[in-house]
């Protein structure tokens, strides 16, 4: 494909919004995972549309042409609605920053952007964590159905001491919330750089540095089963990226670990909870947050 600007290490002044048509529910699921090929920071619904960002190439017509035929040739559906915008850096993050403050999720967990540190710290009336992430291009803040699920239930199945991974860690918003419960040392993966580097910023200012190791890589069942054995597995990611990493999240946990599967909508989730009951995990938790499911498994 047409060759993009992606310095590495560095945020572009802007960033090149696709969007496609998705006219079913079948479309926008066979649609999510080509999108993130392409190198999509994330892909969001908007409006029948899903909508990616991605690194801006050098010529925008050239690439919309040849984003189209990669994700007609990956779905099998044909004449693809595609078009392309541009979008601000400055913009993307003033959008994000508007109406954002502290929540509390739980009794122990509160997740503010850093301009909100003081009410964030009066929320959590001294008992709880507060995990400071501001939005930006990596996935990864308690605005997000998915993402408050996962803390939920990674309150309740967090004992201190564990050991875990965090697969797709987006802006490592979930290593940070395990770290500050007592997890002894979490290992985040995206394999998106950009997402590494703001995770790594974000762990930093998090002071959890000792705890928290991020590493840019392609989480393969392979690379998996390297990193064991764990107590835990958090994987906040989409449906088809995790079904192929069920049996190595079952081979690579410890006897009475346990595994977080988030980011699935509703009616994506009796497949998928199918699939890790396949792979010897059982159902512990469920937690519905709007369209989004995010459950907790032990081994069976």
């Amino acid at each position: 494909m047409s060759e993009v600007q992606n310095p590495p290490g560095s945020v572009p002044e802007r960033w090149f919004v696709l969007s496609v048509r998705a006219d079913s529910p079948l479309a926008a699921e066979l649609l999510v995972e080509p999108l993130l090929s392409l190198g999509g920071r994330a892909v969001e619904e908007r409006c029948g549309e899903l909508v990616t960002h991605l690194a801006p190439p050098d010529e925008p017509e050239s690439y919309l042409r040849e984003a189209r035929a990669v994700l007609e040739a990956a779905t099998g559906i044909g004449d693809l609605q595609v078009r392309w915008s541009w979008q601000a850096q400055e913009e993307w993050e003033d959008v994000w920053r508007h109406g954002l403050g502290p929540r509390k999720l739980t009794r122990r967990i509160v997740v503010t952007p850093s301009w909100c540190r003081s009410e964030a710290r009066a929320l959590a009336e001294g008992r709880a964590a507060v995990i400071v992430v501001d939005p930006g291009m990596a996935f990864g803040t308690a605005e997000h159905g998915s993402t408050r699920g996962a803390l939920r239930l990674l309150d309740r199945s967090l004992s201190p001491g564990q050991r875990l991974l965090d697969v797709g860690c987006g802006s490592a918003i979930l290593a940070i919330a395990a770290a500050l419960l007592g997890a002894a040392h979490v290992r985040a993966v995206d394999l998106d750089p950009w997402a590494t580097d703001a995770a790594g910023e974000n762990v930093r200012r998090n002071r959890v540095s000792e705890r928290v190791t991020v590493e840019t890589a392609t989480a393969s069942p392979e690379w998996v089963v390297r990193q064991g054995p764990v107590d835990g597995i958090i994987a906040n990611i989409q449906a088809g990226v995790l079904e192929p990493l069920l049996e190595s999240f079952s081979a690579v946990l410890k006897e009475g670990g346990w595994l977080i599967l988030s980011g699935m909508m509703e009616q994506e989730w009796p497949s998928l909870e199918g699939e890790a009951v396949e792979s010897g995990f059982a159902l512990k938790a469920l937690d519905a947050d709007g369209e989004w499911r995010s459950g907790w498994f032990g081994l069976s």
